[in-house]
């Protein structure tokens, strides 16, 4: 291999350094977490708001139940009274209907207090869903502007990426097939580094020293390659 097809391949890795830096940053930004967390936040509340709400319709259904009883019993002590007040029938019979009149009361009195307590039920329930549905609100538009921001980095990021694939596209023509070749298969399973300066007798890839013994024998190879590490070595 020529000393040229070697720093070619140096700059091909600087490119792709950089590459992964840009591809690392992508995934790492501060907003991505905060979204995530927004998301889990957000669905939790969702859920919890559809609870809610299954809760207060069941109560309203509940309360609209015991109007419509109390609305009938009401009705029915009502025209029991005026039969009562009308005349006409026996102590027996108007013993009977005071009797019931007085039942009746009961069962009205026993409404009244079913439906007090299930108004107070329905106005705890409609402040809590309301402020679970304000919360929502207020997640939603964060998770928006995460959004955007996310995006807007993404963008700006990807153009740097875009800008040193073009450079690294220039850089793969110069290269020996059988060169970029090893180089491919070394990169990802050496965190992204597949060729490395050997400088002062260490290699730039695993930071390990080579005694001039392993120097020199590294340096008989086509490519030179690290004894520890086996990158490619460039001295």
């Amino acid at each position: 291999m020529t000393d040229k097809a070697f720093l070619d391949l140096l700059d091909l890795q600087a490119v792709d350094t950089e590459i992964d830096q840009f591809l690392h940053a992508r995934q790492s930004l501060p907003e991505l977490e905060e979204f995530r967390a927004a998301h889990e936040r957000l669905a939790a509340l969702t859920a919890t708001a559809a609870e809610q709400e299954s809760e207060l319709s069941e109560t309203v259904s509940h309360l609209k139940k015991a109007e419509g009883e109390l609305d009938l019993t009401e009705r029915k002590r009502d025209s029991e009274e005026m039969r009562m007040f009308a005349g006409g029938i026996s102590a027996k019979d108007l013993a009977n209907l005071q009797l019931e009149i007085e039942m009746l009361g009961r069962q009205i009195d026993s409404a009244e207090e079913e439906i007090l307590m299930l108004l107070e039920v329905r106005e705890g329930q409609e402040a809590a869903l309301l402020a679970t549905s304000e919360q929502v609100e207020q997640l939603e538009a964060e998770s928006s502007r995460l959004e955007a921001a996310i995006a807007a980095q993404w963008k700006e990021i990807d153009a740097e990426v875009a800008a040193r694939e073009g450079r690294r596209g220039d850089y793969v023509p110069l290269i020996p097939p059988e060169l970029l070749e090893l180089y491919e298969q070394l990169r990802p399973n050496k965190e992204g580094i597949g060729a490395a300066r050997l400088i002062e007798g260490v290699c730039g890839g695993c930071h390990l020293s080579l005694s001039p013994a392993e120097q020199h024998e590294v340096l008989k190879e086509d490519p030179p390659r690290c004894l520890q590490c086996r990158r490619i070595l460039v001295p």
